[in-house]
């Protein structure tokens, strides 16, 4: 007997990346410029990574799932102009860990996002397989890749991503956007509020009435009604396959930029 939808969604809340520290060591530790900066490049690559279609919505039609493919196709729709967003909230939130400001233009997306690999180059560069030319860790790759699986159109390779996407919009909602608006404007670190406009990704994503929301309520509706025995274990493989690489990522940029040094060198400060 194969799972249910609700003991998939158990098995996600359960997983380590549901509940990774990440976010609340950032706030914790507050991090200078660099790492802030270090952890934005490696986030939002990831992001990029995971809103691209590709050929999954056609792939999920052509199994006669047509209702599935428009739930699916509204997410991706959805998603189609958020990175000039995170990167105005990137660089809005680095400007306030070093006053008077780093960007003068908040919105030119290049100047930002190369700024932030230049903080990547540098805290992050002698790591074992990191890719000066994108600025990529081995960890952010991998995470990356699993979304290579869209441009696929197999009836295997398209329910794998169907777990997938579960997983990543369960992610999405209940840990990496809310564990954005810990660190970012819970912890009172850099004075930003829910409403300033620059931190319009933020508010986008948020709550009941945010993008990852509907999101979540989309993908878990597209699981459930193709959810058998026979695809089960393939809707399961494209959920680890996920869960255990944006958890390898967490946990090399955790250790990293903020577990290992920085806060030993707080505590020395603070002695």
């Amino acid at each position: 007997m194969g799972k249910t939808i609700d003991e998939i969604v158990e098995f996600i809340r359960n997983h380590r990346c549901y509940s990774h520290p990440i976010f609340n060591n950032w706030a914790d530790v507050n991090p200078p410029t660099e790492v802030v900066g270090a952890l934005f490049h490696q986030i939002q690559r990831f992001c990029a990574s995971t809103r691209p279609g590709e050929n999954f919505p056609t792939a999920v039609k052509n199994l006669g799932l047509s209702n599935e493919s428009s739930l699916l196709q509204e997410i991706v729709e959805s998603e189609e102009d958020h990175g000039p967003h995170l990167a105005t909230m990137a660089g809005f939130i680095m400007n306030r860990t070093a006053p008077p400001g780093i960007f003068a233009d908040l919105y030119d997306r290049d100047a930002v996002e190369s700024k932030l690999k230049e903080y990547s180059d540098q805290l992050l560069g002698s790591l074992p397989g990191y890719q000066q030319e994108s600025g990529l860790t081995t960890q952010c790759r991998r995470a990356r890749a699993v979304f290579d699986g869209r441009k696929r159109t197999d009836a295997e390779s398209t329910y794998r991503n169907l777990g997938t996407a579960l997983a990543l919009e369960i992610i999405s909602n209940r840990q990496l956007i809310p564990g954005e608006k810990h660190c970012l404007i819970d912890s009172g670190l850099y004075a930003a509020k829910m409403d300033d406009p620059e931190m319009h990704y933020l508010l986008e994503h948020w709550g009941e009435i945010g993008a990852e929301q509907q999101h979540e309520k989309n993908a878990i509706a597209a699981v459930a009604s193709v959810l058998n025995e026979s695809t089960e274990p393939l809707i399961m493989q494209g959920v680890t396959e996920f869960l255990d690489s944006l958890t390898s990522l967490w946990d090399v940029l955790d250790a990293a930029l903020l577990q290992s040094g920085y806060k030993t060198e707080v505590a020395r400060a603070a002695a």
